[in-house]
């Protein structure tokens, strides 16, 4: 038997016996394993569905979703981070309703040509809705055809999506494309994983050359080590006459278009709480409280992993008396910022994790001053 015909073969028993049930998988719906496969992008299984269910019961359609504000969008997407991708969503749908019709489009090429689409999820969608034999290569596939065809290329490297996307196309069934996919991709998430994988118990075994020269634990390889860039963030939670301060972030930075707190970004964490308090009352243009505003309280550092960043920050609560002055706040650094509630600020402004884990927190207290 060829290694071919030997790896679609046991990778299909193994399916048979170890099918995962979704709600996306054997749907032909484009539109709906579109919506699932971008959730899915850096985001685990578990994590994903519940969002996925949201999605479709608010947007059954791309007509649907393409007639939605934006904000309603980036607020259903809440707390799964990677905000880019709900962005490129609705614009994709726009683009779908508007330049093709309404139409989803039903090849590779005018699949990877929607806004947000690589070659991974065009291939997935070509594949599960049209059956159309376009091989899948994620994290999870590369890890798999590293292992069992012993592939040294560091996975980060120019030429690895090249030599790797030849063996994933030689190893695709033509005839079961869709299923093929969802099989690998299976395999390597529950089964060949990154850590302890199942190898005593694996149908590839046999003709597996990272278990044949003890290479498991080293195989894919990565040249590179990601560096992430600290940033320091001093949030002002600013309590006026019932309501809080917000402003939309515009810039071509992360989490653009997602609603936070005025804010000053630091090179370097304060010494001291006494240099932390100085630092907010210079950037309020106040020596001293500002009519009357008092710093009630300063919370304990907030952390969120990003890609290239780690963004460490801290929640500065103060509160203005209700008979200041409402032109205080038409300047710097309320230029560009709303009032709203804090049930406004739940129900329909969408905002950075780090800052929804701080308002789940601190619920209570918010509601209280």
């Amino acid at each position: 038997m060829s290694t071919r015909a030997f790896f679609r073969t046991r990778l299909f028993a193994w399916f048979d016996q170890n099918h995962r049930p979704m709600p996306w998988k054997g749907e032909r719906d484009p539109y709906k394993i579109w919506l699932s496969e971008i959730i899915l992008q850096q985001t685990r299984v578990e994590q994903g569905l519940p969002y996925y269910q949201k999605f479709v019961e608010q947007y059954p359609d791309v007509h649907a979703l393409a007639n939605a504000p934006e904000d309603a969008v980036l607020k259903l997407w809440e707390g799964l981070g990677y905000y880019s991708r709900a962005r490129n969503l609705h614009a994709a749908a726009r683009q779908i309703a508007g330049e093709m019709g309404g139409r989803f489009p039903d090849t590779f090429d005018s699949i990877r040509s929607l806004k947000g689409v690589g070659d991974y999820t065009a291939a997935a969608i070509a594949s599960f809705a049209f059956n159309l034999p376009h091989a899948v290569l994620d994290g999870n596939v590369y890890r798999v055809l590293s292992r069992f065809l012993g592939i040294e290329t560091p996975i980060d490297s120019t030429a690895a999506k090249k030599e790797f996307a030849a063996h994933a196309r030689d190893l695709l069934d033509p005839t079961r494309p869709g299923d093929y996919n969802q099989a690998i991709m299976d395999f390597g998430a529950t089964h060949c994983t990154p850590q302890q994988p199942k190898c005593a118990a694996c149908p590839l075994q046999s003709e597996c050359v990272a278990f044949r020269l003890d290479k498991v634990g080293e195989w894919p390889r990565k040249s590179k080590t990601l560096v992430k860039k600290d940033r320091f963030f001093i949030y002002l939670v600013v309590h006026y006459r019932g309501q809080l301060f917000l402003r939309k972030r515009s810039e071509k930075d992360i989490w653009q278009n997602l609603w936070e707190f005025p804010m000053f970004e630091l090179a370097a964490f304060p010494a001291d709480q006494r240099e932390l308090e100085t630092r907010v009352w210079q950037y309020l243009s106040a020596e001293k409280p500002a009519g009357g505003a008092v710093l009630k309280s300063i919370s304990m550092p907030y952390r969120q992993t990003l890609t290239h960043r780690l963004v460490t920050a801290v929640f500065c609560e103060i509160v203005f008396p209700d008979e200041t002055p409402t032109e205080v706040f038409e300047r710097q650094p309320f230029e560009n910022c709303m009032a709203v509630t804090r049930p406004e600020l739940k129900k329909n402004i969408a905002v950075p994790r780090v800052i929804d884990k701080f308002l789940q927190e601190t619920a209570l207290t918010l509601t209280l001053i």
